[in-house]
């Protein structure tokens, strides 16, 4: 079969390997992602035992990076595949998933500064399982020891938090030695002292609470993250404003590639059609 092509139609190679080297970004840090989270949970035996994902009542970091890790791949496969190959549908796949990441971002965020007393609330009851599930799973004990270490902050809203981990807790029923203590990341750094002191916070919430300025943080961490942000609104406006324009940037690629690929398609007849039509003028001219 023989085909006509308006000389005017044509995809633009421009578009094409610009989409493609955009993609093949997110695809290998999507592979690297996968990699990493696999492997942790292979260190933690938890691929022979998934269990232990349902089982944990905080936040497992691993899942996030595998959850990220799926999505990156995903959408890096198929803009990747969809550029080279002209795949319309997994060109608007990507560009609808990226359309809909960019709206959820926005719909957060707006939310978020809304209702920010009801933020502050899911925000509480989330690190407070967290600090439940502390000794359970050594990914969330290194992030929550690095938030308290880097905002100077000890529990959600206080060192008293603490008791919401079985080994952490000052009732009488504990036989912890951690009992009535908080983590050595609550502890107040001692420049003097080369080695970490790990048990630095033992018995610390047995003593009066004037006393606990010179040892520990005292302030919650919410109260430490929500002034953290103003100070730093420069620095994540302009996060969000760069992952915005990326993700933009992206939709403006594939939809630029979508519409070349369509009038090529419509631009391409096959002969029997253009004869047909040619065939169709002198008929007409005769019938009138």
């Amino acid at each position: 079969m023989h085909y006509y092509r308006y000389s005017n139609a044509e995809v633009s190679c421009w578009y094409k390997y610009l989409l493609f080297s955009y993609n093949i970004v997110f695809w290998l840090a999507g592979v690297a992602f996968l990699a990493a989270g696999l492997w942790a949970w292979s260190e933690k035996g938890v691929l022979s035992d998934l269990t232990k994902v349902t089982g944990l009542h905080g936040l497992d970091p691993v899942l996030l990076v595998l959850v990220v890790g799926i999505v990156m791949f995903t959408l890096g496969f198929a803009g990747c595949v969809g550029a080279l190959r002209e795949n319309i549908c997994l060109l608007k796949f990507f560009c609808g998933a990226i359309v809909f990441i960019f709206l959820l971002e926005v719909a957060v965020a707006v939310l978020a500064f809304l209702f920010q007393d009801w933020v502050r609330d899911r925000v509480k009851e989330f690190f407070e399982n967290n600090i439940k599930s502390y000794r359970d799973d050594i990914d969330l004990q290194n992030l929550i020891d690095s938030l308290q270490k880097i905002n100077h902050c000890c529990g959600a809203q206080g060192p008293d938090d603490w008791d919401f981990n079985i080994y952490f807790n000052c009732s009488s029923e504990s036989k912890s030695r951690e009992k009535c203590g908080v983590p050595f990341s609550c502890c107040i750094p001692d420049p003097a002292q080369k080695v970490v002191n790990t048990q630095c916070g033992y018995d610390i919430r047995k003593k009066s609470k004037s006393q606990w300025d010179d040892q520990i943080f005292v302030k919650g961490c919410i109260l430490a993250l929500e002034a953290w942000l103003p100070r730093n609104i420069y620095i994540v406006a302009g996060v969000f404003i760069a992952i915005s324009l990326l993700q933009i940037f992206g939709i403006f690629l594939a939809r630029t590639l979508i519409s070349d690929i369509e009038a090529v398609k419509a631009g391409v007849i096959t002969l029997e059609e253009g004869k047909a039509i040619q065939g169709s003028g002198p008929k007409a001219v005769l019938q009138n």
